[in-house]
């Protein structure tokens, strides 16, 4: 993956959020918060707001965009006059980010019995109600090792389609 001088890391969720949060704080990814636009994960999933936010402000250079999302099907779309200036990468966490919890418990079989949603099997099975906020997901990852181990699990149980990227593409190795 190659990426652009300037980055924009953006995330759907508060969940996702934390977790770009403790990678970044821990300078864990391929790139850094100083190369990141704001210096901060951006909650922007529209491409033309994206635009009108960050774009205008007259970047010269190439800029990367890297989608955190759980949707294969979200579309991020730009003006004839941008989407020459910006590469978009798209991470995806499919089906939900809650899959890192799931094999950090070790409780991926369970999951599948279940037939629930990632997030329905964590509140209701694993009795997590609060899965999705920013400062669950923040204590709950609060060791990095903890974090990686579970993308690296994650990783490798996951259906990747050619081309796709997963959170461990963005990892040092």
């Amino acid at each position: 993956m190659e990426l652009a001088k300037y980055k924009a890391c953006i995330c759907e969720g508060s969940a996702e959020n934390a977790i770009m949060d403790i990678l970044l704080d821990h300078n864990l990814l391929i790139f850094t918060r100083e190369e990141m636009l704001e210096e901060e994960v951006i909650r922007c999933r529209d491409g033309k707001r994206f635009e009108e936010k960050y774009l205008r402000k007259g970047f010269l250079e190439k800029i990367s965009v890297i989608r955190i999302l759980d949707s294969r099907h979200e579309n991020f779309k730009l003006s004839k006059a941008y989407e020459h200036k910006v590469d978009v990468i798209n991470v995806i966490t499919a089906p939900e980010i809650e899959m890192l919890i799931i094999f950090n418990e070790n409780k991926y079989k369970e999951f599948k019995k279940s037939g629930k949603k990632p997030s329905d099997f964590c509140k209701k099975d694993l009795r997590m109600a609060s899965v999705k906020s920013y400062s669950f997901v923040k204590d709950y990852f609060a060791d990095p090792d903890v974090l990686l181990a579970a993308i690296r699990k994650y990783h490798e149980m996951s259906n990747i389609r050619k081309g796709e990227y997963t959170l461990l593409d963005l990892l040092k190795m």
